[in-house]
């Protein structure tokens, strides 16, 4: 029996190898490129021989080699509802497949933007999101900095529906409905995007070979042992600081905690919501305001909305913790509990903790208490008062941004099969590095047409929305500059750059327009992709002529001028001033009453600027400056 029992052991192990077994990306509801020969992949043992089934036709049949096996799928049409079965030992069948036009929608946290966070402005189109051959497929979050990845850990194809909605990225989503309100072709979305992703985190290895620094920073982290040193100094490091505010907030420690009902806080000071502190505060401090409700707002009551706060809080209301968010951009939309709530008096309180330096309570965004079609104001007066303070919080190192990491992780094991082009949303975490940027964003697009084996596939890419407080006079601007570096990139074949100027908002770096983007990504998919004669771009500077103290900017298409100041001109010493502009069909003309000699110029080059430049269909000219830096 002794010897029975191993050589038992053995044979099941074998009769286990020998299960053909797939990749996690290939499985039900897929959407596999259409009209494209396609290299379908799996593992089994050596020699052991597949049949592979289309609905109820045998395609042929592949033998493992190595433990793995691949089989070449001939070209299908556009359609949905078919069955794929693989068949050795075991057999395993794919149901309702699709072919169609596959897209990686790629980048950091706006393309990540789930539908979720747009409920508040869009409802109608999570509710109505009925697109059964609209699919998307998350990419698990894993970095890996040793080798490119073969599989994925985990993850499952998704038809946009009411109940699935909320997790679709909402810019993929919104590309993929309009593109498929016109042309009927089922959509497939890789939603490949992480926040706060800088672009060297998507390079490849033989990619980062042109960026010695980036490749040298990214093969650190090859050492498991690193990244579990940096992981365990981090949590400790974020366990202390926040312990130790704990212990010394004043609101948590006396024998009335300051968000008890009972507390009286009428020595307070006076604090208005919105607002940020006047001085420079890292710490804990704490907003209390009482709210009278008649018996019909405390019954019907089902939301608190905080707008954005600066860094992070605890929410309570009438004692009890209603909600909690642990960093700046989320919006704070808390559900509140069934009978919390009562006719009369009741008492929110809110715990603010500053991280650093600067804090408070974001203006032009929603506080009230309520429901989405009745509510309260919050805004207007409310007691404050500190807690504890603290010296500012050491950022984390955020392993999971560094080079390398999300290419071998997220994107390699994408690459085996055929894509119909690539949607980018990303710059944020590169802003104040353009020059490095053009180069690596470059060498991005030219590497993973590389490993897609696709030297023309079409990479189209939203410029960074106008962000942060309006400048009263024409300066410099980070954001420009990457805005630029990006509109440099569009010399590279088969790109398009979609502009975001005039849709962004000012106090929040999630902007929660996605759907402009979307119909402006499918014109640009429209011509780009698919070959169509349609307008998908704004105008686009053709020359600059100094006409004595003029300058006369020529574009490609006729203009549409609103008004707001964005035209900056200077001459030789290099001090912009904000230009006067006269429109005549596809010419600007600019001078400043000062400037007599005008040789350069800047349009929208500000964090935040007024987008006055459109073409006749609405779409929007990109910032640029003349001559280019």
């Amino acid at each position: 029996m002794r010897n029975l029992l191993p050589l038992t052991a053995v044979l099941c192990s074998l009769s286990v190898q020998a299960d053909i077994r797939l990749p996690t990306l290939i499985s039900d509801n897929m959407v596999l490129q259409r009209d494209s020969s396609i290299n379908l992949w799996g593992y089994a043992t050596a020699g052991e021989q597949i049949t592979v089934r289309l609905n109820d036709t045998v395609l042929g049949q592949t033998r493992a080699d190595n433990g793995q096996w691949q089989f070449t799928l001939p070209a299908q049409s556009a359609g949905c509802g078919h069955r794929l079965t693989f068949s050795a030992s075991n057999s395993i069948t794919l149901n309702d497949i699709c072919f169609g036009d596959v897209w990686l929608a790629s980048g950091q946290s706006n393309m990540e933007l789930p539908m979720a966070r747009l409920a508040e402005a869009y409802p109608q189109d999570l509710t109505s999101a009925n697109y059964p051959q609209i699919r998307q497929f998350t990419v698990p979050q894993q970095y890996n900095f040793d080798a490119p990845q073969q599989d994925l850990s985990a993850g499952q194809w998704q038809a946009a529906s009411p109940d699935t909605i909320a997790q679709f990225s909402a810019l993929a989503f919104y590309f993929a409905r309009d593109l498929f309100n016109h042309n009927g072709v089922p959509i497939g979305m890789l939603n490949n995007a992480l926040g706060g992703s800088p672009v060297e985190a998507w390079l490849s290895e033989e990619a980062l070979q042109a960026f010695p620094d980036a490749l040298a920073q990214g093969l650190r982290f090859r050492d498991k042992q690193l990244i579990a040193d940096i992981t365990a100094v981090d949590q400790a490091k974020n366990a202390q600081w926040y312990g130790a505010l704990a212990k010394a907030d004043a609101g948590l420690t006396g024998d009335t905690p300051w968000y008890a009902p009972t507390l009286d806080h009428s020595d307070w000071q006076s604090f208005n919501v919105p607002g940020f502190l006047p001085e420079p505060f890292t710490g804990a401090w704490w907003l209390r305001k009482t709210v009278q409700l008649t018996a019909q707002q405390a019954a019907g009551a089902d939301t608190l909305r905080l707008g954005s706060v600066v860094d992070a809080d605890e929410v309570y209301i009438n004692g009890v913790k209603v909600g909690h968010t642990t960093y700046q951009y989320p919006p704070r939309r808390y559900a509140l509990p069934p009978g919390l709530l009562t006719a009369g008096n009741n008492l929110i309180a809110v715990r603010v903790i500053a991280t650093n330096s600067k804090t408070g309570l974001m203006p032009d965004k929603p506080y009230w208490l309520g429901t989405d079609q009745s509510n309260i104001t919050l805004s207007g007066q409310w007691q404050m008062r500190q807690g504890a303070t603290a010296e500012p919080l050491p950022s984390d190192t955020f392993i999971r941004w560094q080079p390398l990491g999300l290419y071998n992780g997220l994107t390699a094991p994408l690459t085996k099969l055929p894509i119909k082009g690539v949607i980018w949303y990303q710059g944020e975490s590169n802003v104040g590095r353009e020059v490095q940027y053009l180069q690596r964003f470059r060498a991005l697009i030219r590497d993973w047409r590389a490993k897609w084996q696709q030297p023309q596939l079409p990479f189209l890419y939203v410029q960074l929305a106008n962000y942060l407080e309006k400048s009263p006079q024409p300066g410099e601007s980070g954001w420009a500059a990457l805005r630029e570096a990006q509109r440099q990139v569009q010399d590279e074949p088969n790109t398009a750059m979609v502009v975001a100027i005039d849709v962004g908002e000012w106090n929040d770096i999630h902007p929660v327009d996605k759907k402009t983007l979307g119909q402006r990504l499918v014109l640009a998919a429209r011509a780009v992709a698919l070959g169509e004669d349609v307008q998908y771009q704004g105008p686009q500077l053709q020359s600059v002529q100094a006409q004595g103290d003029k300058l006369l900017l020529s574009f490609d298409q006729q203009l549409v001028l609103k008004p707001g100041q964005s035209f900056a001109i200077a001459g030789s010493d290099g001090n912009y001033r904000w230009a006067q502009v006269k429109l005549q069909g596809k010419q600007l003309v600019l001078s400043h009453a000062d400037i007599k000699a005008p040789q350069q110029v800047r349009y929208a080059w500000a964090d935040n600027p007024d987008a006055v430049l459109y073409n006749t269909a609405g779409l929007p000219a990109s910032p640029f400056i003349y001559p280019a830096e």
